[in-house]
């Protein structure tokens, strides 16, 4: 066990899967000497820059992702960084006419890589849009958000073994945070499997990145009032837990879903959505979701941070929704 922040129990991953499958290549912007954006790739060119597999990119998402959905079918696993979230709908053109690949050629064609992209707002004050949710519209696609760093290495192994392309997205808020311990042994955090960080009975917190923990210290709060949250990650977001989810929310009866994308059009309506589909009847509140308004982000720091939900909108949210119980006829 090594005491490890996000971003370096990734490049552990990474370098395990590098040694370990001769397919696996790296491709994306200054990820050679340069160690990658945010050191994303940090230590990976001093051991292994004589392999070939590598490769710092030109200056065009387009291209890195046509080139690496290109390999893949080819029968390589490429992991390539499109550096920020923000730039990734450059790459859309590709996913939108090659991530169900497989599912148009029967099987005999797949698309087995990874991309890496960062998002959030953070210390680095730039970059900080979420386009996950785009993502989760293109079928074959697989999403996932680590919120540690033992999720984030056992995801990155995952996503890169899987079959089908997967987005990795990476809060930059928690890349360089605190430290956890994390396994030198074989671990998999398998995809489509959400966990419980905290236990409670009274209303279901689902939450994603950077938003897990913000859930966090408003269940902290809400239990001087008597309120125990159940707090769930969802790690994968496409395909997400919704046995667990369900399985939560008929226990305690109320759901709150946050995220840092954008409220329209987010990932978190189509958890709602399921619910209302599948586990309506679980619900003696309505379902609350927390996310920021349908506006782009403020740079202002002051106007940014009351853009981006906290703990306290968290906390009003439950409120809300424990307010607001249903009233049978």
């Amino acid at each position: 066990m090594t005491r490890l922040t996000m971003v370096e129990a990734i490049v552990q991953g990474l370098r395990e899967e590098f040694e370990r499958d001769e397919r696996v290549f790296l491709f994306g912007q200054d990820i050679g000497k340069f160690g990658g954006p945010l050191q994303s790739f940090k230590g990976l060119w001093e051991d292994h820059k004589d392999s070939g597999r590598i490769i710092d990119a030109p200056i065009s998402e387009e291209a890195i992702a046509a080139v690496s959905f290109g390999a893949a079918m080819r029968g390589r696993r490429p992991v390539f960084e499109l550096m920020f979230s923000e730039f990734t709908p450059l790459a859309m053109a590709v996913f939108g006419s090659e991530c169900g690949i497989n599912y148009k050629t029967d099987g005999v064609l797949q698309a087995p890589l990874v991309m890496r992209t960062k998002f959030g707002t953070g210390p680095h004050r730039g970059h900080p849009e979420d386009f996950h949710s785009l993502f989760v519209h293109c079928p074959g696609v697989k999403v996932v958000m680590p919120s540690t760093p033992y999720d984030a290495k056992g995801l990155i192994k995952s996503a890169i073994r899987d079959p089908n392309p997967v987005v990795f997205c990476e809060h930059m808020a928690l890349l360089h945070g605190r430290r956890e311990e994390v396994p030198s042994e074989e671990y998999l955090i398998p995809i489509g499997k959400a966990d419980i960080k905290r236990d409670g009975r009274d209303v279901t917190v689902v939450a994603s990145g950077a938003m897990v923990q913000r859930s966090l210290q408003a269940a902290t709060a809400l239990a001087s009032e008597g309120v125990e949250v159940e707090v769930i990650d969802l790690r994968s977001i496409s395909p997400f837990d919704i046995d667990l989810i369900l399985a939560s929310i008929e226990r305690t009866r109320h759901l709150v879903v946050v995220h840092e994308a954008w409220k329209t059009g987010g990932s978190g309506g189509e958890i709602v959505a399921e619910v209302a589909e599948k586990g309506h009847e679980f619900l003696d509140g309505p379902v609350m979701r927390v996310a920021p308004a349908h506006i782009p982000i403020p740079y202002s720091l002051p106007l940014e941070k009351a853009f981006i939900p906290d703990q306290d909108d968290i906390a009003n949210a439950v409120r809300k929704t424990l307010a607001r119980k249903r009233v049978s006829a």
